[in-house]
Order: structure tokens, then C-alpha cells, then sequence
């Protein structure tokens, strides 16, 4: 290949790139791989750990995590919600972002413990909600609204079996999951921000 052709394949290979790069300036969110729609939230009513009724009205138009845990677990919960406050660390200032955790083992979660819990961890409870219901309402929120499940249970019925799941849901302001994270995973968990900061501006 000679300096010319060297030159000019050089030349418009540099106008290419410039002219991607001035779109994604100048089209929003174009070049990004847009994240697709799972599920939609079913509507759903819990009581949070000040003992206030939440419904899916109430997290309407934010961006949030849905995590299913329980305070007693010694096994995989703890870590989850250490990487869960690290999340809220950073975005405890979003108006538009939440965390929504619910208990799998209300008999024993009631909105005291909860609140015990919450206040252990130091979170806002306007940023990081701690939910009970009754055992059916939080196993089929679990199942037919955040895809969330151990995969053993895939063939038993939707509210029975325990829930011990160590995956987030993350879910939009119209309701609807857009992404399924390894609550355990770094990579996993590193990427969920990029995609939190993505759907908070959508």
C-alpha cells in the first residue's frame, strides 16, 4: 500500500469515527444498546418498616432495585446487602432512585424487625424500603412480577416453595424489569450501576 492510499484510508477512517462520536452528541442514546423489557410489575401492596402501605403507586416514575431476602438468613443475605448499601451510598441523593427489599419469611419479619433491620444499616427509609405482605402476595411478586427465583422451583407452584435468591430485579419508571444482576457478582453489579444511570434518564 503506498502513502496515498495509506493516507486517505487513514483520513476516513479519523471522519468516521469524528462523525459517530458528534451523533452520540447530538442524538440521545444513540450508539447505546438499549435495555429490553422482561417483565411489567404487577400491581402490588405491602406495609414498609414505619408500618406505611406501599403500592406500586407509590414507586411509580422511579427507577429501582427489587431485592427478596429475609433478616435471619446468615448465608448469602448479609453480602447482598453490604453490596446493596454501596449502591445506596451513591444514590441516596437520586430523588428518582429506591430499593426495594422484601422479606420471604414475613411469620417472622414483621414491621418491627424490619425496622430494627433499616435502622442497623443506617438507610433512609425513603430511599431504601423494607417490605412485608403475606407470604402468597411477596412469593407471587417474586415469581410473575421480578422473574426472581431459585431455579429448582421452576415446577412447583408459584407461592410455595422457599425463596433464597441472591438476584436483583431492576426495574424502570413505567414499571417493567429491564435487567436480571447477580447480586454477588462485582462485574455484575458494576454494569447495574451503568444501567441504573441509563434508565434514570430515560
Amino acid at each position: 500500500m503506498n502513502k496515498k492510499v495509506w493516507f486517505y484510508s487513514l483520513f476516513f477512517l479519523v471522519l468516521i469515527i469524528g462523525f459517530y462520536f458528534m451523533l452520540t452528541k447530538i442524538i440521545p442514546g444513540f450508539g447505546k444498546v438499549s435495555l429490553p423489557v422482561l417483565n411489567k410489575v404487577q400491581s402490588f401492596s405491602f406495609l414498609d418498616q414505619d408500618g406505611e402501605r406501599i403500592t406500586n403507586r407509590e414507586v411509580a416514575g422511579k427507577v429501582y432495585i427489587a431485592e427478596f431476602f429475609f433478616t435471619t438468613c446468615h448465608g448469602i443475605c448479609p453480602k447482598l446487602n453490604t453490596n446493596l448499601l454501596a449502591v445506596y451510598e451513591k444514590y441516596k441523593n437520586e430523588p428518582d432512585f429506591l430499593i426495594l427489599s422484601h422479606t420471604v419469611d414475613p411469620s417472622t419479619d414483621s414491621v418491627g424487625r424490619l425496622k430494627h433491620y433499616a435502622d442497623s444499616l443506617g438507610v433512609d427509609a425513603r430511599h431504601w424500603i423494607f417490605l412485608t405482605g403475606t407470604k402468597d402476595s411477596l412469593y407471587l411478586a417474586a415469581r410473575a412480577s421480578y422473574l426472581l427465583d431459585d431455579p429448582k422451583n421452576n415446577f412447583s407452584p408459584i407461592t410455595e416453595q422457599f425463596i433464597h435468591t441472591q438476584f436483583f430485579a431492576l426495574v424502570d419508571k413505567k414499571g417493567q424489569v429491564r435487567s436480571i444482576i447477580d447480586g454477588l457478582e462485582k462485574n455484575e453489579l458494576n454494569e447495574m450501576q451503568h444501567q441504573i444511570d441509563e434508565l434514570l434518564k430515560e
